[in-house]
């Protein structure tokens, strides 16, 4: 599973690199964010603790999750499958139906490479709070299936609290939205439902996936303060303004995209 290699990963360290630079990967198929490894966001100081049994936020979470589990083996359920790759080029159709655009190397390069090294800075901001509480994810309470079951073994080692996948998914929204603003409400709503993916492939809990956001928001705040990373925000900015758009459309099926997220846990 990528996030957890990434948790190895980022005991490691690397010096900062430059974005006209080669960018080394620090996994298998994993590029080198924008910030540097051996300082990340202490992400157990920003969200509050994980929820004890017998909480109101335990019993929010339980009851949310089962009725995530009647999600199971539906159009949803397939999606959140998807939403649960993090590697290049297989999720880089994550936000095509949202942004309007086949977003991939070929197309937009520059925007694909952001995208791409953002993941380890995103996903990294989460691992003090993940280490700190080391919480159950809902397959290992509920015993039921989940929607990537080739993950099971290394999730069960990584900490459900809070959810990492989110931490990217909602990174990459507020990035795309920054940068595509007349898509932003759709982006934005994109963003939330890849976070509720992880619910839906009982692999987290709600209040994950509700602090997950907050690390996401978090990250992109550090990041901006990064010459790097502005300087990659500007040039995906311009290959926007200069793209083309004539013959371009989305590289997902969106009507069977919005159909899928029409099915949400939260339905009465």
């Amino acid at each position: 599973m990528l996030l957890a290699s990434l948790l190895l990963a980022a005991c490691a360290g690397t010096a900062p690199v430059a974005e006209t630079d080669a960018v080394p990967e620090i996994h298998p198929g994993v590029l080198q964010g924008y910030l540097p490894l051996d300082t990340p966001l202490r992400s157990v100081e920003v969200v509050p603790p994980a929820p004890q049994a017998g909480s109101a936020r335990q019993a929010l979470d339980e009851a949310l999750a089962a009725r995530a589990l009647t999600l199971r083996n539906t159009p949803r359920w397939e999606l959140a499958r998807q939403d649960a790759q993090l590697r290049f080029p297989e999720a880089e159709g994550t936000f095509s139906c949202a942004t309007g655009l086949p977003i991939s190397e070929q197309v937009t390069p520059r925007l694909y490479m952001l995208l791409r090294r953002t993941v380890a800075d995103l996903a990294f901001a989460a691992n003090s709070a993940k280490n700190a509480y080391q919480r159950p994810r809902p397959f290992m309470v509920n015993n039921q299936p989940i929607c990537s079951p080739e993950d099971e073994t290394s999730l069960r080692e990584n900490g459900s609290y809070p959810s990492g996948h989110t931490a990217i998914g909602w990174g990459w929204a507020l990035i795309l939205a920054e940068l595509i603003p007349e898509n932003a409400e759709a982006i934005l709503a994109r963003g939330r439902a890849f976070g509720e993916s992880r619910s839906v492939c009982n692999v987290h809990w709600h209040s994950d996936i509700v602090a997950g956001r907050m690390i996401g928001a978090a990250a992109l705040a550090s990041l901006h303060g990064n010459a790097a990373f502005a300087t990659a925000m500007a040039g995906a900015r311009e290959e926007l303004a200069a793209l083309d758009r004539t013959n371009l459309t989305p590289s997902r099926d969106c009507a069977a995209e919005a159909s899928a997220l029409a099915q949400t846990y939260f339905s009465e």
